[in-house]
């Protein structure tokens, strides 16, 4: 009998391990990636149908932006988002990380996007992130 059970423990170790490396693979496909539309602007799709109600009927409008005004405010809101992401806090809403490069000239419509796309998660879940002011959220 203990013979068995030395066997079963030995033959189920490697499985435990193979099941932590899925969990980290796993990980790293839950990270949202800016992507390319067939015009070859950047895009940022958003699976939530209010969003879209957010965007149009809540928000300020793009006009009331810069482009550097957003694109600051997403490097600092990123980097946010992100480490609630890595620590597990907020688990029930922030559900994957955000590959964001500030490097990168994604353009207006992709910064004020993503943008609003933080305004949403406060407006919706009460979620307060340091980077977002109130007056930023909704007109």
């Amino acid at each position: 009998m203990k013979n068995i059970i030395l066997i079963l423990f030995i033959v189920l170790i490697p499985f435990s391990c193979f099941s932590q490396d899925n969990s980290k693979k796993d990980k790293e496909h839950n990270e949202m990636k800016p992507s390319k539309n067939d015009d070859g602007e950047w895009d940022l799709t958003v699976i939530d149908t209010q969003f879209d109600y957010f965007l149009n009927a809540v928000a300020r409008p793009i006009s009331q932006y810069s482009e550097s005004y957003l694109k600051t405010k997403n490097t600092f809101l990123v980097n946010e988002w992100n480490g609630y992401y890595n620590s597990g806090k907020y688990r029930n809403i922030i559900e994957s990380g955000i590959d964001y490069d500030p490097r990168e000239n994604y353009g207006i419509k992709f910064e004020y996007k993503l943008y609003q796309v933080f305004a949403y998660v406060k407006w919706k879940y009460g979620l307060k992130m340091n980077g977002l002011s109130g007056s930023d959220a909704v007109r």
